[in-house]
């Protein structure tokens, strides 16, 4: 999967969401989950080069409500996603704003109901990591 990031990045770092493929442009507001490996207790250290996932605010916004994914990476990023949604309004907002903006079909009275939206109980998150 990370050698697909990469191919579609260029020199200028394309990025992309990575649960819809939405194309971003600079500036629009996005959920960036960087990653880099690193040893430990093995000398000298090494550290990879870091990649950065992105997600745009409706996606963050859904998979923080979803249940857990599989796999201990994914439910790592799933947890720090939901911790974003969870702690301010701003990314629920943002959702809110780009969802009228694409599909005008949403009056904005409606946009308070999805700002006080909170994820989903996290209890069985944890056995999903074996």
């Amino acid at each position: 999967m990370l050698r697909q990031l990469a191919a579609r990045r260029g020199p200028l770092e394309h990025l992309f969401c990575l649960r819809c493929n939405r194309d971003f442009e600079a500036g629009q507001k996005s959920v960036g989950v960087f990653m880099f490996a690193q040893t430990v207790g093995i000398k000298p250290r090494q550290k990879s080069a870091a990649q950065r996932i992105c997600f745009c605010p409706q996606c963050s916004v859904a998979l923080a409500m979803g249940p857990p994914p599989e796999g201990a990476l994914n439910v790592a990023a799933w947890k720090m996603i939901r911790d974003l949604v969870g702690s301010d309004p701003a990314l629920n907002q943002a959702a809110w704003e780009t969802l009228r903006g694409v599909v005008g079909l949403l009056p904005p009275s409606e946009a308070g109901t999805g700002s006080d939206a909170r994820p989903v109980n996290e209890a069985n998150a944890d056995s999903a990591v074996q």
